[in-house]
C-alpha cells in the first residue's frame, strides 16, 4: 500500500536506521495479541529524530495534499499517531483533534478530543497498520460524531490481507509512507539481513497468527 515508491524506501531505511523498526528473527518478538513475531516496529522512536520527524512530518503532509486535497481537520489515533497527527497538522495549518482508545470515565467523558463540527472533512493519522483494529475504531468514533472522514495515513503496515479487507468492508481508503515488502527490501541491500533471515521473514509473513508457536 505504500504509496511514492522512492519515498518508501526512504522512510524504510529511516526506520531501520534508528531502530523504530528491529528484525531479529532469531529472538522473536512478542506482540500484545500473543503472536511471536521476527520484527517489531514503533514509529514514536522517530520523534527523537530531529531531521528523520521532519522528513516523515513532510512526507504524510504532502501524502495528504496528494491524495485527499487539504481537509478541514487533522485526527490522530491514540496514542502512537497522536504526536505524529499533530505535526501533520502543523505543516499544513490545519485544526487537530484526536481520538483515545477508550473514552474518558470522568469529566465530559469525551472519545474525541479538540474541536470539531459535524459536516467538516478530516484526514486520519496512525502510526502502523498491523490488523487495522484500531485504526478502524478511530474511524467509526470520527464517524459517529459526525465528520467526513477522507481516509486515513500511516507511516507503516505489515500488509496483512484481513486489514485491508477490513477497510474495504468500512469504505475507508487508507495508503502508507512505506510497508513491510519495500522495508525487507531495504532491508537485504543493506545487509541488515541475511538470507537465512530473510526465509524467515518470509515464513512469518505467510503465517504471522501461528509462527513459531
Amino acid at each position: 500500500m505504500a504509496s511514492n515508491q522512492e519515498q518508501a524506501l526512504k522512510v524504510a531505511e529511516l526506520l531501520l536506521k534508528t531502530k523504530a523498526v528491529r528484525l531479529q528473527p532469531n529472538k522473536p518478538f512478542t506482540w500484545a495479541s500473543g503472536w511471536k513475531s521476527p520484527i517489531y516496529c514503533d514509529n514514536r522512536v522517530t520523534l527523537s529524530f530531529p531531521e528523520v520527524r521532519t522528513h516523515i512530518r513532510q512526507a504524510y503532509a504532502q501524502l495528504v495534499l496528494d491524495l485527499y486535497g487539504k481537509p478541514d481537520l487533522i485526527a490522530g489515533v491514540a496514542t502512537g499517531g497522536i504526536a505524529q497527527g499533530a505535526l501533520v497538522a502543523q505543516e499544513l495549518g490545519l485544526p487537530f483533534i484526536y481520538v483515545r482508545a477508550a473514552a474518558k470515565g470522568h469529566g465530559m467523558e469525551n472519545l474525541i478530543e479538540g474541536a470539531y463540527e459535524a459536516g467538516q472533512k478530516v484526514v486520519v493519522i496512525e502510526d502502523l497498520i498491523s490488523t487495522g483494529g484500531s485504526s478502524l475504531k478511530a474511524v467509526e468514533a470520527l464517524r459517529q460524531g459526525g465528520v467526513l472522514v477522507k481516509g486515513l495515513l500511516a507511516t507503516f503496515t505489515y500488509g496483512f490481507s484481513q486489514a485491508e479487507q477490513a477497510f474495504k468492508e468500512v469504505g475507508c481508503p487508507f495508503e502508507t509512507i512505506t510497508d513491510y515488502a519495500t522495508l525487507i527490501d531495504v532491508a537485504v541491500k543493506t545487509n541488515y539481513i541475511n538470507d537465512g533471515d530473510l526465509a524467515t521473514l518470509h515464513e512469518w509473513r505467510e503465517n504471522p497468527n501461528t509462527w513459531n508457536q
